[in-house]
């Protein structure tokens, strides 16, 4: 059960769902699909940076991970000064599908697909399937926004 995130106005991010004063909860998998595809994880020491630094960004909680090695969040970040391109699309679907595979290690799914499209100018499409191994599937959408469009 996780504090259940909904996406904003705006429809590019995402806020803490409320009842008043009140957080609600998620039962099913649409908050961690969110957290996981919208927390940056740590780029690989062969990724190109988008904004020239040497911020490789990562997640926090990477250091209180049980296993050695393992890192949350997705590398969807790296995209944001792309060009609205083929090849930027294959590799948003690798990124996507690398940060929910842990769903698959973990025995929690046995398959995750992620299609990706262009949504409009400067706005990138997920589309998320995940066959659990117990209970209907997942499946969603979410939109990603880059900067260079």
């Amino acid at each position: 059960m996780d504090i259940a995130l909904i996406q904003n106005e705006t429809g590019l991010g995402f806020d803490i769902a409320r009842n008043g004063a009140d957080l609600l909860t998620d039962q099913g998998l649409r908050t961690a699909v969110i957290y996981s595809l919208f927390t940056d994880r740590r780029a690989a020491d062969d990724d190109i940076l988008p904004d020239g630094t040497n911020d490789r960004r990562g997640h926090w909680g990477d250091a209180y991970l049980k296993d050695e090695g393992d890192s949350e969040g997705s590398r969807l970040w790296l995209l944001s000064r792309e060009k609205e391109i083929v090849d930027v699309l294959n590799r948003a679907k690798e990124y996507a599908e690398e940060a929910l595979a842990w769903l698959i290690d973990d025995g929690i799914a046995t398959s995750v697909q992620v299609t990706t499209q262009w949504v409009r100018r400067g706005l990138l499409g997920l589309h998320v399937v995940i066959t659990l191994r117990e209970g209907a599937p997942f499946s969603d959408n979410f939109n990603y926004p880059l900067e260079a469009a």
